[in-house]
């Protein structure tokens, strides 16, 4: 399914990218932001987010309904097209262009924080480290570290494979193939 766009309910920008709605692979980072945002009590606090208080109260409940047949349905890896684009459809009239444009910033840095992770590494590492980066004309740490697995990876695959030398010369076939 391609990505639904927002429909602006303001003057459409000139420039920038056009806003989108929620994709099926980013439901796992977004529904409990949405669930979050859409509280009564968030709404509250954010009324330049959101549109009309008269007309939340009425479409909140129907919202949280379809979001939680997206929720139901997702979890039995049935197909949502139909039900994303309800949900869509209704969060593009519960949120204003602006709202949804920071629940989108929002998504963008949950998504960032969850490609990330940070481990502690003592100086000496980061040393040591910086030194293989340097004679292997390589970049990031990202990129030493993934060169140095890919080293112990192939150097492992190698030491499970028989080579001649080390085979017992009244070992058959047979023998080999056991082991």
């Amino acid at each position: 399914m391609e990505p639904q766009a927002w429909i602006y309910q303001q003057d459409k920008p000139t420039a920038g990218r056009k806003l989108l709605l929620l994709e099926e692979a980013e439901l796992i980072f977004a529904l409990p932001l949405i669930y979050r945002l859409i509280n009564p009590e968030a709404v509250a606090s954010k009324p330049d987010w959101f549109c009309d208080a008269e007309l939340q109260r009425i479409s909140y409940t129907e919202l949280v309904t379809q979001l939680n047949e997206l929720v139901r349905l997702r979890k039995k890896t049935q197909r949502l097209d139909n039900e994303l684009m309800n949900v869509n459809k209704m969060l593009n009239q519960y949120f204003t262009d602006f709202g949804w444009r920071m629940v989108r910033k929002e998504l963008a840095q949950i998504k960032k924080r969850q490609k990330k992770s940070h481990i502690e590494v003592s100086r000496d590492i980061i040393q040591r480290l910086k030194r293989y980066m340097e004679t292997q004309k390589l970049d990031s740490f990202d990129q030493a570290i993934d060169n140095l697995l890919s080293e112990h990876d192939a150097d492992n695959s190698q030491n499970h494979l028989l080579h001649p030398d080390d085979l017992d010369d009244n070992m058959s076939v047979d023998d080999m193939l056991d082991e």
